[in-house]
């Protein structure tokens, strides 16, 4: 891959792998930029590395979950309030309700780490669980399983969330 190509596919996916950091990191744009700007100085200083038995974009975001795992393993993740989780909110169309989107990502951050990524990538970043499985480093039967699980979960908090 030449440095050209680098910086295209860089360009590309700068902003669905920011996306999925802040939904990872609880919506704290602070921690997830951080942890981008790592996922994208250690691809570009191992670009060379890159072999292309996936994609680029699994490669990277494997990278970025990587930082990730690395940043929890360091430090206990402060929760925002929902006010503050706005940026991650998509925007509404007309008759569209926001607070749907509010009690959704406050229930994606009910999940387990493992099971938020799956639901974050399947979903909002449309990777199959194929490729799910490359970036997390775990057998597609087990994305799958979170996935499930995660649905199950989901469901539950966000029926819990009703009934207040």
């Amino acid at each position: 891959m030449t440095r050209e190509q680098f910086i295209a596919e860089i360009s590309a996916l700068q902003e669905p792998l920011r996306r999925f950091l802040l939904g990872m990191c609880h919506g704290d744009a602070f921690t997830s930029d951080d942890l981008a700007q790592e996922t994208l100085l250690k691809a570009y200083l191992h670009y060379d590395s890159f072999q292309g038995r996936s994609s680029f974009s699994t490669w990277l975001f494997s990278i970025g979950y990587r930082c990730f795992c690395d940043h929890i393993g360091k430090k206990i993740l402060d929760t925002l309030p929902l006010s503050e989780k706005e940026n991650l909110i998509p925007s509404v169309d007309e008759g569209g309700n926001r607070e749907d989107y509010n009690e959704l990502y406050s229930a994606i951050d009910g999940l387990t780490a493992s099971e938020k990524a799956t639901v974050l990538l399947f979903y909002i970043e449309d990777y199959s669980t194929k490729e799910i499985a490359e970036i997390l480093g775990m057998p597609s039967v087990t994305v799958r399983s979170h996935l499930h699980r995660a649905r199950r979960h989901l469901k539950k908090i966000l029926q819990e969330n009703g009934e207040r």
